[in-house]
């Protein structure tokens, strides 16, 4: 996946820092989305998320689980293509202009700062990363052109309607965290280009060489890497962290794909 591709197949991309719960962030939520305005980020939106609790201890154990709303704020450039996705855990960037590795961490780094400066956070306990590339083969060409040869499915004199191929990966990414977790998934099909059912787009639109409504055969290269653990509120520190998890990242796309697909998105 290198950097400033003419033709790069990334289609979205998020990177996620969670932290120590606040209670009252949505008093805090006014002076974050004025400091993230100023940078650009000029669409506001609030949403109520219904969310599942369990029981508490104290409770019978065939208590029902309960649904508690949770605020969401959409925090979006007026272009919608990118913004940031604020919980009173974490914080959310998000966008499907995807430039540089570089600059999409120092975005969510400075919403993170954004963040602790109105609150002071305590600490942050999650990092991640995820990518969704659209393999799209050009005229002519197979999707398996563009997939090494291991993601090629299973061949079988039936209609495919989908094929799904997934691997876990324990890694040692960075300075702060020893031990992350790397998912690597390829979901070849055909139709038009989707979203796997636990990402939205949420107020971002898509870019228009990706958006189309035509049915055709493709597939999507989904890759997430995530470290958890006790994490100060560093930048530097959060930064080489970050960085560590797009290194592995960035190697395992490569063993994913095939040097004519890399040439072909170069």
């Amino acid at each position: 996946m290198s950097e400033r591709m003419s033709n790069a197949p990334i289609y979205y991309a998020l990177a996620q820092a969670s932290f120590n719960p606040i209670a009252a962030m949505s008093k805090y939520v006014d002076q974050i989305q004025d400091s993230l305005r100023l940078k650009g980020y000029t669409l506001f939106e609030t949403r109520l998320v219904q969310q599942l609790s369990p029981p508490s201890p104290d409770q019978a154990p065939q208590a029902v689980l309960q649904v508690t709303p949770v605020p969401v704020w959409f925090i979006t450039r007026n272009d919608r293509t990118s913004g940031f996705v604020l919980t009173p855990v974490g914080i959310i960037y998000h966008t499907t202009r995807y430039e540089t590795h570089n600059e999409f961490i120092q975005e969510l780094l400075e919403g993170l700062m954004t963040v602790h400066e109105a609150v002071t956070l305590d600490h942050v306990s999650r990092l991640g990363l995820r990518y969704l590339d659209a393999v799209l083969p050009r005229a002519g060409e197979s999707v398996e052109a563009y997939l090494a040869p291991g993601l090629h499915g299973i061949e079988f004199r039936a209609k495919e309607r989908y094929s799904l191929t997934e691997s876990v990966f324990e890694t040692s990414p960075g300075p702060l965290v020893t031990t992350g977790t790397l998912v690597a998934r390829v979901v070849r099909t055909t139709g038009p280009l989707g979203f796997p059912p636990d990402l939205q787009l949420n107020n971002l639109v898509m870019n228009p060489k990706f958006n189309t409504t035509e049915s055709r055969a493709h597939a999507v290269i989904d890759t997430d890497h995530f470290v958890q653990g006790r994490m100060p509120v560093d930048t530097e520190g959060l930064r080489e962290e970050l960085l560590s998890l797009h290194a592995a990242v960035k190697s395992v796309f490569e063993v994913m794909t095939t040097t004519h697909a890399r040439a072909a998105w170069a």
